[in-house]
């Protein structure tokens, strides 16, 4: 008798099994498994602080709001998510759609930035809800490989642009990719360069770079962040090294977004564009490793 495909054993699953992955996953987990994702965990927690408050301000909003939205999406995944691999957490792929959105209706107010923020994951993540129970995951499919590429590696140089200056040590004002060049370019030929900022920056890339060139094993980012760390304490508060500064302590007060209905109106079509964003990247990314690892993963559910 042949065996059953990991697709059919998921549609035969019912209940809180199949709505509910994370439970499922559960019951079949091991003792021999703990140490290595404890580990993972360690290292993965390490690298998603900086990454959370980096895209933040790259959104536009205080730093302080990418560890406040890599804490709860990591929980939620972790029950409701069909991937045994994947992760949710502040992402690339759409910094620069919120930034495009937010920017220019909070007029650099950093509180209204955050409530616009919230509005709009509340209302890509109720379009994503939507999505799923109407079992639209097949909308994934429809975008083709060029356009996926495209947008990714769009975004990968924008962020890539945007963070040169803080590499290099100084800052500069431009709205668009083309204006933070120019900028850039100027600031560096005018001389305005860190010699410390540059040094520990460089030094990262080197580490990272040549680790995973020699010692593809070695977790070369978490060596990364910790070693930068101990450097900026080492140097101490009064050092030439930009640092973020004190951040605010605990949680945040959870309570609605307060938005009019003319923001509401414009915020609609960019929680369109977030869904779309978010169902593809994810849906696609979910089914290579489901593929690699001989599971099935439902892009509804997803």
């Amino acid at each position: 008798m042949p065996a059953e495909s990991p697709m059919i054993r998921h549609r035969r699953s019912r209940g809180i099994r199949r709505w509910l992955p994370g439970f499922a996953l559960l019951a079949n987990y091991n003792s021999a498994t703990f140490g290595k994702d404890l580990l993972a965990g360690a290292v993965l927690a390490s690298l998603l602080a900086p990454v959370g408050m980096g895209y933040a301000e790259a959104a536009g909003l205080p730093a302080i709001y990418g560890l406040y939205a890599t804490i709860i999406p990591l929980l939620v995944y972790a029950i409701f998510g069909p991937s045994r691999i994947l992760i949710i957490g502040p992402d690339s792929a759409l910094t620069a759609l919120i930034a495009a959105t937010i920017i220019p209706l909070s007029m650099g107010d950093p509180i209204k930035a955050a409530s616009l923020a919230a509005a709009l994951a509340i209302m890509s993540g109720a379009i994503c809800i939507f999505a799923g129970f109407a079992r639209l995951g097949f909308i994934t499919d429809l975008l083709s490989k060029p356009i996926r590429y495209g947008y990714m590696n769009g975004i990968a140089l924008s962020l890539l642009v945007g963070q040169l200056p803080k590499l290099f040590g100084f800052t500069i004002h431009g709205d668009t990719t083309v204006q933070i060049s120019t900028a850039t370019l100027c600031a560096l030929l005018e001389g305005k360069i860190n010699p410390a900022t540059c040094l520990l920056g460089f030094s990262c890339l080197a580490l990272i770079l040549a680790a995973r060139r020699w010692f593809p094993r070695v977790p070369a980012v978490f060596l990364a962040v910790v070693g930068a760390s101990l450097a900026v304490a080492a140097a101490g508060p009064g050092s030439a090294i930009p640092v973020v500064g004190p951040l605010p302590q605990g949680l945040p007060v959870v309570k609605l977004p307060v938005v009019s209905g003319e923001e509401l109106a414009q915020l609609l079509n960019a929680s369109l564009a977030l869904a779309l964003v978010s169902i593809a990247d994810m849906s696609v990314l979910s089914r290579i490793y489901a593929l690699r690892g001989g599971y099935y993963v439902d892009e509804n559910q997803e």
